[in-house]
């Protein structure tokens, strides 16, 4: 683990005892983006309803650690609900390509957050026959899935 990811891994591991959570952090890679899983067994009270408290630790951690020179980009995860969130996204993103190829219309997925938009770039990436490109502003930004035209 280089410098900057173990700063990250002491963020976070500096938060959870802050606000007494007992859990370990481990660090991985997804798409490319270091990745932060806290395995503890308080996950409901670190994920919250709908994500809303796991989000906003990642938002405290991020901000934490832009304070430092080369910020980096990463995401926190408790016991992977965020990864079977992005795995849903992939799922969604090879079935809105499967749509776009059938009904040869565009699917437009609704607004969701640059590294949600991120996997879903990153999945239909390698589709000859289909282009992706994020539409929209602000809290409003989606991806858009095409045919591509030859």
């Amino acid at each position: 683990m280089d410098d900057n990811r173990a700063h990250i891994a002491h963020i976070i591991t500096a938060l959870l005892h802050h606000i007494h959570v007992e859990g370990s952090v481990e660090e991985e890679a997804w798409f490319g983006t270091p990745f932060f899983m806290i395995k503890t067994e308080e996950a409901p009270l670190l994920i919250g309803e709908h994500g809303q408290n796991l989000e906003a630790l990642s938002y405290l951690a991020r901000k934490i650690a832009e304070k430092k020179e080369n910020p980096q980009k990463f995401v926190v995860d408790v016991n992977g609900y965020m990864r079977k969130h992005f795995d849903e996204l992939r799922d969604r993103a090879l079935m809105g390509a499967e749509r776009v190829k059938y009904f040869k219309k565009e699917v437009a997925l609704q607004p969701m957050a640059p590294f949600e938009r991120r996997v879903i770039h990153l999945t239909l990436q390698n589709h000859q026959d289909i282009i992706t490109e994020s539409a929209g502003s602000g809290a409003q930004r989606h991806v858009v899935i095409k045919l591509r035209v030859i």
